[in-house]
């Protein structure tokens, strides 16, 4: 027998809230594993690309302290906003 998704979703609503957590858990869990082959395959693809561009010299390389300094400044400036 095989239920609709509305039908699904009815009959999981008449379970109690701790059996539902888990059937809402073990079905995330299912499109996460069936899912993460293809995140790693675009990460690792994303990786190699900038990996490329760094070693190529076509990326713009920033230091770490410039990052954090204009981040601290951003994070002022909007705390600023808010105590305005």
């Amino acid at each position: 027998m095989s239920l609709s998704a509305s039908e699904f979703f009815e009959a999981g609503m008449s379970l109690p809230p701790s059996v539902r957590e888990d059937v809402a858990i073990r079905l995330l869990e299912s499109l996460e594993v069936a899912g993460q082959e293809s995140v790693d395959e675009s990460w690792t693809a994303e990786i190699g690309s900038r990996v490329d561009e760094m070693v190529g010299g076509e990326a713009q390389m920033v230091p770490g302290e410039a990052v954090f300094a204009e981040l601290a400044d951003r994070r002022a400036a909007r705390q600023g906003a808010r105590d305005a």
